[in-house]
């Protein structure tokens, strides 16, 4: 099993690319849902590239990465499996070392971000109304190595994933030592132009 991608120019390898991000899409979605992140950013000349969860969910056309009713355990190790083989592979996909290669997430997907992204040579990631579901044990015995640069943003008003997630996930990586970027916004679960606006200072900052 491989994961399915959309790609923004969709030739690939991109011989132009100043840099390349990879946008994962959050629970019921697919490679479409975060498409229109990528003139709202505003970095023409960077690849993007939307993998699409390997799960169905029960939403028609929509993914997940795995089954957050059922705190499926077996679905999560698969997609970290995947998305960790995907990620390996992705240079000889766009032409993009991954040193120039940014991973976002938005919700589900920023999970994803958080729990994949650690431990590759990145340029940074982005969690958009995301959480941390390894635990703080985890990560101390990854704490010896360099973690690329974070950005956690997140709205006070979010029902679906409450900010006192993203505010945990600061502290805990606050007491590990690792400095991240922390933005609150007063918005629920979505993104708005002046998330859009942060992520494009980040990465302008961190490639």
């Amino acid at each position: 099993m491989t994961l399915n991608y959309r790609s923004l120019p969709t030739q690939l390898p991109n011989p132009n690319a100043q840099g390349a991000i990879v946008a994962l899409h959050g629970w019921g979605a697919n490679c479409d849902d975060l498409v229109s992140l990528a003139p709202l950013v505003n970095l023409p000349n960077y690849q993007w590239i939307f993998p699409e969860a390997p799960f169905d969910h029960q939403m028609p056309g929509g993914k997940m990465w795995y089954d957050l009713q059922s705190l499926d355990t077996d679905g999560l190790a698969k997609s970290c499996e995947l998305l960790c083989d995907f990620l390996e592979n992705l240079p000889e996909l766009t032409g993009v070392p991954l040193e120039q290669t940014f991973l976002l997430g938005f919700s589900q997907g920023g999970a994803m971000t958080l729990d994949v992204g650690l431990v590759f040579p990145l340029a940074g990631l982005i969690a958009l109304s995301g959480y941390l579901h390894i635990t703080e044990e985890e990560l101390q015995e990854l704490a010896n190595m360099d973690f690329p640069p974070i950005l956690v943003t997140h709205g006070t008003l979010d029902p679906v994933v409450p900010i006192a997630m993203a505010r945990n996930t600061q502290e805990i990586f606050t007491r590990l030592g690792v400095m991240i970027d922390y933005e609150e916004y007063e918005m629920s679960h979505e993104i708005r132009p002046e998330t859009c606006d942060r992520v494009h200072e980040f990465i302008v900052a961190n490639l």
